[in-house]
Order: structure tokens, then C-alpha cells, then sequence
């Protein structure tokens, strides 16, 4: 195992409830009804992706553009308050920083959401860091799990990618990462390169590198 790829939203920090929340707000204030299954369509999705989805679904006059913004206010000040780590996330991540094993984030959020969370933990924690805003092509496309490898300098068959969504873990696996799947607000079905775990509490990096065994 040469490299480990993190998501973010709802692997290593539950944020997921705060996009919901904000996502509730948003609509609220425009006369729009938003659902629970409205939100759990958009997990794993890209910010401008589900920007679109917003628009069409609740009709407020506002831009997809507009909306992502509005979204990533409300999140990054919930974050900013309190970062809601996933059980075991921060443990397994500090104790591959202590074994050497360099990590990369591949998160669909933009670098101004992720930067207050980058906050609470050791410079250099994550060596790359590939947002949203930085693809062309958001996932479930490979290209976010691609251009971590290539930024760290490893083929995405020497990775363990980390993921929640059904969009995350198919990114992951186009891209010939092997993936762990902790599922949390949404299921995961069964695919290719996956293997499952129902959290990360107790993982540790050799539990990783036997993934690619």
C-alpha cells in the first residue's frame, strides 16, 4: 500500500446532516419543501451537480452557482463551531501520518469548506488535497482518484481509497483504487474492488495494506 485516499463528507467527518440541514434552511426560505430523500440523493454528489438538482426540484430563483454558495455558507459555519468526526477517522488517519503512509483527500466540497477542517488537524496530514472545484469531472468519473495518485506520485492500484457514498465507491474503483466502504447515511451495494466495514474504529494500517493483498 503505497498511498491512502480519504473522502471527506461522511468518512472522515460527518458533515452530511449539516449539508441536509442548510439544505432544509435554503429551500425553507423560499416557500420550498425538501425532503429526506431529496437529500440522500445527493450524497457523494458534486456541489454543482447537486446545485442543478436544488433548482429543479424546489424552482428557487437562484443559480445552481448561487446555490453551492449558499450551501457552503451554512456548512462551513456549522464547521467552524464544531467538527463532527466519524468514529475511528481521525485515529486511523493520525496513525498512518505516524507510519509513514502518505494520504491524500478527494472530496467533492470546495477548498473553502475543506480548509476549516484541515485546521484541526497536523500540517501535512493529508500530502494532496483534491477538491471539487479542481476536476473537471466530479464523481462518480474516475478523474478525482486520478489526479490524487498522479499528484502523489503512485499508480491508484497501489491506493486503499476510503468512501461512504455509491458515487464515491464507483469513482474510487474506475479508477483501480481498492476500496473500503464504511456506508453511513445511504447504502452501498456490493461491486468490484470493494470490501466492506461497518466503521472505522479499531482499523489500522495493516488492515489497510491486506487490502490490497
Amino acid at each position: 500500500m503505497k498511498a491512502v485516499l480519504w473522502d471527506m463528507d461522511g468518512t472522515l467527518v460527518d458533515t452530511e446532516p449539516y449539508w441536509m440541514a442548510t439544505e432544509v434552511e435554503l429551500a425553507e426560505e423560499y416557500g420550498a419543501t425538501w425532503t429526506t430523500a431529496d437529500a440522500q440523493h445527493l450524497v457523494g454528489n458534486s456541489l454543482i451537480s447537486s446545485g442543478h438538482y436544488i433548482r429543479e426540484r424546489t424552482g428557487i430563483p437562484l443559480s445552481a452557482e448561487q446555490i453551492v454558495e449558499r450551501l457552503l455558507d451554512g456548512v462551513v459555519a456549522r464547521v467552524q463551531h464544531a467538527v463532527p468526526w466519524c468514529p475511528g477517522a481521525r485515529e486511523l488517519l493520525l496513525a498512518l501520518k505516524d507510519a509513514g503512509v502518505p494520504c491524500g483527500l478527494v472530496t467533492m466540497s470546495y477548498q473553502r469548506f475543506v480548509a476549516p477542517i484541515l485546521e484541526h488537524l497536523p500540517p501535512e496530514t493529508f500530502r494532496v488535497v483534491v477538491t471539487g472545484d479542481q476536476v473537471d469531472n466530479g464523481k462518480p468519473h474516475p478523474e478525482p482518484y486520478l489526479t490524487a495518485a498522479a499528484a502523489l506520485g503512485v499508480e491508484p492500484e497501489d491506493c486503499v481509497a476510503i468512501e461512504d457514498s455509491p458515487t464515491g465507491a464507483t469513482s474510487a474503483a474506475a479508477a483501480n483504487c481498492r476500496v473500503l466502504v464504511v456506508p453511513n447515511h445511504v447504502a452501498v451495494p456490493s461491486g468490484p474492488r470493494r470490501v466492506f466495514r461497518e466503521s472505522l474504529v479499531g482499523v489500522t494500517p495493516a488492515e489497510l495494506a491486506a487490502l490490497l493483498g
